[in-house]
């Protein structure tokens, strides 16, 4: 390689790494420019909520959606517009856990409560009100306790 293309390759990759490090945004938007999914969901698990505030987040080619509502409620959506995370500091609605999940922490937990629930890329994960986190596989079987 001669050197004007060891200079011209070099510059090409400066600015990508540039573009790709520099792609992370946060813009805070109006709840009524939620896609509907979303809002569906929240007035289905979440009707006696306000949303207070939603941040799209833009990272690369990745999106989420993530929202605080009243009570100390924190959602977080991927770009599919599906659930991957929420944070709460009292109980989460049942209708949001997994009835297999729901039903191994009231058997194996019984005065104990879920208060998080999140998804990754291969398991689900609970923390309970004692603090405790359980992982759970995608078909909703315990795996571990997570500490």
């Amino acid at each position: 390689m001669n050197r004007k293309s060891v200079i011209k390759i070099w510059i090409v990759a400066t600015v990508m790494v540039f573009l790709f490090t520099s792609c992370e945004r946060e813009k805070i938007i109006s709840s009524s420019d939620l896609p509907s999914e979303i809002t569906s969901y929240i007035s289905t698990h979440f009707p006696n909520n306000v949303i207070i505030q939603v941040v799209l987040e833009r990272d690369g080619l990745t999106k989420t959606y993530d929202i605080l509502l009243s009570e100390s409620i924190s959602l977080e959506f991927n770009r599919k517009k599906e659930i991957i995370d929420i944070d709460g500091v009292t109980q989460l609605p049942n209708s949001v856990i997994p009835e297999k999940i729901l039903q191994y922490v009231n058997t194996n937990y019984p005065t104990n409560f879920i208060t998080d629930w999140e998804l990754e890329y291969k398991y689900q994960q609970v923390q309970l009100d004692n603090g405790l986190n359980l992982e759970f596989n995608m078909n909703d079987d315990f795996l571990r306790i997570d500490n």
